[in-house]
């Protein structure tokens, strides 16, 4: 498997610290309000990454963290007059319902930056007697950036030009502009730890450092987030991690493209800033994480309501091609086994996903893959008189098996369903009931009765079929 690797600005083969094992760190939200559509793509991208290595047989460990310390938590606490912990402990249940709705799988630690400050103490510590950080009498601590000589290294630009270019906050106590903060010292009102320099609390950066070596270790394979937090975030994460350690914080660093809404820069001002949980109460969860997967990763994507629309379409001709394999399983007229044929074309489409996933997770291309082979079964296999249990069974096994690898065709709520499995079954049985009866005028009234519930029936020769509109 190749990886574009930021640090190097080449795709790089994958090559684990420890056989059999991936440790992937992935920066998580600040947690001070809805999960917006920008956020969204790194928890599904990366989730697809983790759910890959999982497949290829690797023991995979994902932490993800949660900032739930921060300007902005305190900002939001002033304005709902209520405490930060009670802020983030707010927004970090609503992520939980809107990640579990696009279909993220838990990391195996979702740490908090409050519950890590020793950890955080100790790096800073160490940062300072190196001197590599330094405090001042007000108890704020900062980063010597130009003392770290590799300072720039992943976004390839030197210091004077990130100094130049950059937003760079100002302040005339700091040595130098350049200089971050790793601790801030106590404003009235606002949560605070003790520690050596005064009561206080850490700075954004230095809570990743921590947090990665506690879970991982001192070096990760993969560490990964937006293309927005490469400067300044990962770039002082690696200056902090490797002047405490001695040792490359990250091997491989890999970040996902901006989202443009209607073909602009999402923003506030230009009113165009929609959250996850807005749009998936018009259009479902599965739209969102189809859309999130549909470029490759490191492409800008553009969200719209048509793009938006089109997803929800692709995604129904999955489910109902999976509802279609379903009911061909259950209608099987033979217990024929021998399916060497589809085992060799499943190997064929199998290993067209896994070089098109292998070249650095193009899930564009493999979603193609997916399409294809529904085109086939379609033409081939469903099309027949006679089903083979077989055959059927692993064909449905292998969708399941490809599509849940990109965490796809899982919510059946996508198509709106206004009717349970169970009502259609009952409604279905007395249908059949009356045609046997010939009473076509119930038959009729119970097929709109169906269609008036965004269900499709389909007579065929080996039953009545129905899919979700």
């Amino acid at each position: 498997m190749e990886l574009y690797n930021t640090l190097t600005r080449k795709k790089e083969k994958f090559i684990p610290i420890c056989d059999g094992e991936v440790k992937i760190y992935s920066c998580g939200p600040t947690v001070y309000n809805y999960i917006h559509i920008g956020n969204a793509r790194p928890l599904c991208v990366f989730d697809v990454l983790r759910k890959y290595f999982e497949y290829l047989g690797y023991k995979v460990t994902f932490v993800q963290n949660f900032t739930d310390v921060d300007d902005k938590i305190i900002k939001k606490a002033i304005e709902e007059n209520i405490d930060v912990a009670a802020v983030s402990k707010k927004y970090i249940e609503e992520y939980e319902k809107d990640a579990e709705g696009l279909n993220i799988k838990k990391a195996n630690f979702h740490p908090k930056a409050t519950e890590n400050i020793i950890e955080i103490i100790n790096i800073i510590n160490d940062l300072v007697n190196k001197g590599y950080a330094y405090s001042l009498e007000n108890g704020d601590v900062y980063f010597r950036t130009r003392k770290f000589s590799e300072y720039g290294k992943l976004s390839h630009q030197t210091v004077d030009d990130l100094l130049s270019g950059a937003r760079i906050q100002v302040d005339e106590t700091k040595e130098d502009p350049l200089d971050f903060a790793l601790w801030k010292s106590a404003k009235p009102g606002e949560p605070f730890w003790n520690s050596p320099w005064g009561k206080g609390r850490p700075g954004w950066h230095i809570e990743c450092s921590a947090m990665a070596g506690k879970y991982l270790g001192k070096t990760i394979d993969i560490h990964c987030g937006g293309q927005d937090l490469i400067f300044p975030h990962h770039e002082n994460e690696i200056a902090q991690s490797e002047c405490c350690n001695g040792v490359k914080f990250a091997n491989y660093w890999i970040h996902n493209g901006y989202i443009n809404i209607n073909s602009q820069k999402m923003s506030k001002s230009l009113g165009n800033f929609f959250t996850v949980r807005e749009i998936s109460e018009k259009y479902g969860y599965e739209p969102i994480r189809y859309l999130m997967i549909s470029s490759h990763y490191s492409n800008p994507i553009n969200f719209s309501e048509d793009i938006i629309i089109q997803c929800k379409a692709s995604l129904e001709r999955l489910h109902t091609f999976k509802k279609n394999l379903e009911f061909a399983l259950q209608n099987c007229s033979q217990e024929e086994n021998n399916s060497d044929k589809i085992i060799i074309k499943l190997d064929e489409y199998r290993k067209k996903f896994e070089n098109y996933m292998n070249d650095d997770l193009n899930t564009a291309d493999a979603l193609s893959v997916i399409f294809e082979f529904v085109r086939y079964v379609n033409g081939d296999i469903l099309s027949r008189e006679i089903y083979r249990k077989g055959e059927i069974s692993k064909i449905l096994q292998f969708f399941n098996e490809i599509t849940g690898i990109l965490g796809i065709v899982y919510d059946e709520k996508n198509t709106e369903k206004n009717i349970t499995e169970e009502e259609i079954k009952k409604l279905l049985d007395e249908r059949s009931q009356a045609r046997n009866q010939k009473n076509w005028k119930r038959a009729d009234e119970i097929r709109d009765e169906l269609k008036s519930k965004n269900v499709i029936i389909e007579d065929t020769p080996k039953g009545t079929m129905y899919t979700f509109k």
